[in-house]
Order: structure tokens, then sequence, then C-alpha cells
């Protein structure tokens, strides 16, 4: 499923900045944006000023983000300042300008059966969040992350949740693939929908396949255009290559070999 971008590039206004333990929460207004995106789908991003401008200044491409939510016409995401990009998009405050194209790409498709079961690891969380939103209580969410730090953002979900960390330094100390097995084991009626790194979203599609288990995953590589120009982000599956930022980045598990891929969203 997905909304059409409108043309081009628009320039937004940053409304605010929430710290969530690790992460950032920057919320943008976006007036001219559609207020319908789907869950799934995401935004190029890029900062209006010190992006790529000046002598040897990074980044020089927008960063590509899944959205969170859509909140009385602003939209937000949730980042962690990893690098030249995302380090940028940290330091801007209320009133900066943002550039923003989007929504591109294909979001998550209602189950055709089974209940829910969304699976979120780290920044990856993000497009589950707003999934979460639209399906309500009737969705099961597991929510896997490094640490307490970066499991704050699991505070952004309303009902109850399951959660797990590496450290075990928050809810249980395991990885959200362990929740998902038990959740399949008891209900292999369910349709699994994941985004988190590629290692994640390779078991949950073992998982799966093992099972035979319908699931959706948000996948993410490196993405340089979002419009399918530069093929810098294709994917193989079992019908031929895919580029995520058109094809993508939702991906059905069944049509993958391995749900492994370089490369980074951010």
């Amino acid at each position: 499923m997905r909304t059409i971008a409108p043309f081009g590039r628009r320039l937004a206004r940053v409304a605010a900045v929430e710290r969530i333990g690790e992460y950032a929460l920057l919320w943008a207004e976006d007036e001219r944006g559609p207020d319908n995106p789907r869950p799934g789908q995401f935004y190029m991003l890029a900062a209006e000023e010190h992006w790529g401008a000046g002598a040897d200044e990074r980044p020089w491409l927008p960063r590509a983000f899944s959205y969170c939510r859509v909140q009385g016409g602003r939209i937000g995401f949730i980042l962690e300042d990893i690098g030249p990009g995302t380090h940028r998009l940290a330091e801007l405050q209320p009133g900066d300008g943002l550039w923003l194209t989007g929504p591109l790409g294909v979001g998550f498709t209602p189950p055709a059966g089974g209940r829910p079961l969304l699976v979120g690891g780290g920044i990856g969380v993000a497009p589950i969040l707003c999934w979460s939103d639209e399906l309500g209580s009737g969705a099961r969410v597991l929510l896997g992350f490094r640490s307490a730090g970066h499991a704050e953002a699991a505070s952004l979900f309303g009902g109850e949740i399951e959660l797990a960390t590496d450290d075990g330094s928050a809810g249980r100390r395991a990885y959200v693939t362990e929740l998902l097995r038990e959740e399949l084991d008891a209900d292999p009626a369910a349709t699994v929908y994941a985004c988190g790194p590629p290692p994640m979203l390779e078991a949950v599609r073992a998982l799966c396949a093992e099972r035979d288990v319908p699931a959706q995953l948000a996948m993410e590589s490196g993405m340089a255009c979002g419009f399918g120009a530069c093929f810098g982000c294709v994917v193989p599956t079992r019908n031929g290559y895919v580029r995520l930022c058109v094809d993508g980045p939702v991906v059905d598990a069944s049509e993958l070999e391995t749900a492994l891929v370089s490369g980074s969203g951010h």
C-alpha cells in the first residue's frame, strides 16, 4: 500500500525535538505533505543548512527514514546520532529548515487472516509504531533493543508490549526473535510484520518460513535518490532484483532467499 508523494522536495520546519533515551524524536511541520502516509513508507531528509554546502562538509546526500507517527499536521522521525547524516539531523532545533521528499515506497498491507504480530528492533521500531497505532489493540507488539537507554522508545507505544534487551537492563534478557519464536509456537496462525537490523530480519524470515507463517519485512539499504534511478538499494528476490525505494521497503518475506542486505538507510 502506498500514498503518492507530492512532486519534488519541500521545505518543512522543525517543530520539536524530544529526547527518548538514546534516540531523538524529531517532529516536523509538513503542511504541504499528505496527512495519510502508509506505515512502512519512508521520507528522504536533509537539513536546509550545513548539508554538503561547504568544503569537505558531509553529508552530501539525503537520508532515508521511515516515519513513526503523524499527529496534528506534524510528522515524526526517530533517529540515533551515529553518523554524519544523523548527527546533523540530531543538531536541528525548533524553527530550523528540513528538506522532505516523500512519502515514498510501499508500506504494510493489512493481514488477510490471523492476528497481527509486530516485531521491531532498535531504530526499526519507527514503522512498527505507526502500524501499531493503525491496527490498534488487536495487534501484538514485540520490541527488542540493545539496552535500557534504547528501550525508552518503547514508551511511545500504547497498550501492552513484550520487551527484550541484549543486556537484560530492561524487559527480558533475550533477542526479540526469541520472543517471536515463543509467540509463533503459541499462535502459528499469526501474520508477522517486522523492521529492524538485517540479522534480525533474517531470523524473522527464517522463523516464519519454517512455520509457513506469512510475514512482511520493512527492509533497509543504502538509498541515494528514493526514486529508483540510482539502483543503489537493489535486493535479490526469487523473481529477480527489486529496488527497495520503489518496490519496497516492505517486502513479502516469502519472496526472499535471505533478508540480509548491506548498507543502511541512515
